[in-house]
């Protein structure tokens, strides 16, 4: 049985870089599984199973930057967005994602003072 070819997903905001073996909605080898979004995917490492994946990341809806999906890296809200274009866009976003923003603003600061 031959492995499926594997390209590489890079975070082009923290430079994270790992095999991705499946970009699309659809993940091979799930059942009734579809993604909200076009994701990069790769295969869970730390489980056997071959249906197991992890979402690694997508691209920004406004920017087309490939982002992984970390909170310092990207949102999703309806649609990916990037931290760059959040934080460009802040105000055309519901107060409850800006105030949750703000939130983890300050909680970071206050882990670096």
């Amino acid at each position: 049985m031959s492995e499926t070819p594997q390209n590489t997903f890079s975070c082009d905001l923290c430079g994270l870089s790992t095999p991705f073996t499946y970009y699309g909605q659809k993940p091979p080898n799930t059942r009734a599984i579809v993604l909200l979004e076009e994701c990069f995917v790769g295969r869970d490492p730390f489980r056997p199973d071959r249906d197991r994946f992890l979402v690694l990341g997508s691209t920004c809806s406004l920017c087309s930057s490939t982002v992984c999906v970390g909170a310092d890296c990207s949102l999703f809200y309806t649609k990916r967005f990037c931290m760059r274009c959040v934080n460009k866009h802040l105000d055309q976003f519901p107060h409850q994602i800006q105030a949750e923003l703000a939130k983890k603003k300050q909680s970071s600061k206050a882990a670096v003072s």
